[in-house]
């Protein structure tokens, strides 16, 4: 392993603790309706009350993590993660489910929080991102396949969900105790505001839609297309896996053809896998869907989360973009619900794809605005991104006059040889000649 993913591993096993509950979404909404006294809008209002209070998490946070420190906030997520996601699974008593899934969403997000603040203040942000959803979509994939031979009941996937939170707390002895005294007095304003906002803004309902799939893609499985429990656990791991060969491709395309055609086109292929996942009724059509669209959706969201990065090397913009998402996440799965129950699965995909298609113009337009204007004065780092909270190296401003230069005087006819030699030591006014001397 290189030096450079050495340094990475903390933040990659912090964000895949931070986005685990909302990659089992569909087996966790699904078990709460099948094993609690809950109707599927109902489960479906419980999942998003868990991404709601994970997204209320971040826009909290997003500007506190240097105060209160990365690896003090990062065990506080982690912990709040055990405990919540743990009593909801020990219990069948729907007011502390509901409680623990508040407190363990409110733990998954300040996890979050920390990882993809750290991840936007990295060298290669989009590279580190990837390397996370590669990390999440495999562990989620794996316990896609391992949960349903361990049983039913609705605490299996809450309980993942903590152990895997216990399992990454050695991950943050690595990360800053407090913050950095360099950065006390730096307080720069949030670079980009208008089309940050509007990329939050977008990725709030891009998000929801997503989600609003996947939270009821159990359903579509087992309701519309016919399958087992087990089967259709098969085929989300098996998305789950091509979701990885989506990540290392946009990890090996990075930024060869920018931002706005991987987060453009992607968002409307997106469109169109969700349109034809929604009307699967059969094993064929319904993994067809599934892979297609999860080979797609984390490629796109490791360019808007790097697109997140771009706007603030602090991270800012990158915890604001993840909570956003967040938000939509919240929202998706009675959304989907909701569409699905009172208009049916065909109509909901249509319905999000229409979205996803009208979405894919803004989200283009700000990737394309933010990565070909101009440097601008304080915004330029070594190697691009520093630090969090670094103070800028200042620079002439653009349009500034250059400064003149002085002229140079010669006043004898010929040059000597050692008029034209480097400056060293011995070679100023009044040095003695030396062997470098010419007539």
């Amino acid at each position: 392993m290189s030096s450079r993913h050495r340094a990475a591993w903390p933040l990659v096993a912090l964000f895949t603790a931070g986005y685990l509950a909302s990659y089992l979404l569909p087996t966790l909404v699904g078990r709460l309706d099948d094993h609690l006294p809950l109707t599927t809008p109902q489960a479906g209002v419980l999942g998003s009350v868990l991404l709601l209070c994970s997204a209320s998490a971040g826009f909290l946070l997003a500007s506190r993590v240097e105060r209160l420190g990365a690896r003090r906030l990062s065990r506080a997520g982690l912990l709040l993660m055990a405990v919540g996601y743990g009593t909801a699974a020990a219990t069948t008593v729907l007011p502390l489910v509901v409680a623990g899934a508040a407190v363990g969403g409110f733990g998954s997000g300040t996890t979050m929080t920390v990882a993809t603040g750290r991840i936007a203040a990295r060298r290669d942000p989009h590279r580190a991102s990837t390397l996370g959803l590669l990390a999440v979509s495999a562990t989620a994939g794996a316990l896609y396949l391992i949960l349903p031979a361990l049983g039913g009941g609705h605490g299996l996937p809450l309980a993942a969900v903590a152990v895997v939170a216990l399992l990454v707390w050695p991950a943050t002895g690595h990360l800053p105790d407090s913050r950095d005294p360099s950065v006390a007095t730096v307080g720069s304003p949030l670079p980009h505001r208008r089309a940050g906002g509007v990329l939050a803004g977008a990725i709030v309902l891009w998000a929801l839609c997503q989600n609003a799939l996947w939270g009821v893609s159990g359903r579509i499985g087992t309701d519309q297309a016919g399958l087992s429990e087990a089967a259709v656990g098969a085929v989300f791991a098996a998305a789950l896996g091509a979701g990885l060969l989506g990540i290392l491709g946009a990890s090996a395309l990075g930024a060869r053809f920018g931002r706005a055609a991987p987060i453009g086109v992607g968002t409307v292929l997106i469109a169109g896998c969700i349109a034809a996942s929604a009307r699967a009724d059969g094993l064929a059509a319904f993994a067809t869907g599934e892979i297609a669209w999860n080979t797609l959706y984390p490629a796109v969201l490791s360019y808007l989360i790097g697109l997140g990065a771009h706007l603030d090397p602090r991270g800012r913009w990158a915890v604001m973009v993840g909570s956003a998402s967040a938000l939509g996440v919240a929202f998706g799965p009675l959304a989907g619900s909701l569409l699905s129950e009172h208009a049916g699965f065909p109509v909901m995909g249509l319905v999000l794809g229409t979205t996803l298609v009208l979405l894919a113009a803004p989200l283009a337009l700000v990737a394309v605005h933010t990565t070909t204007r101009p440097l601008s004065f304080g915004l330029v780092r070594r190697g691009g991104l520093g630090a969090p909270g670094t103070p800028p190296l200042p620079v002439p401003p653009l349009g500034t006059p250059e400064q003149p230069l002085a002229p140079l005087s010669v006043t004898g006819r010929h040059l000597t040889r050692r008029a034209l030699s480097t400056a060293g030591p011995g070679t100023g006014p009044g040095a003695g000649g030396g062997a470098g001397d010419g007539g």
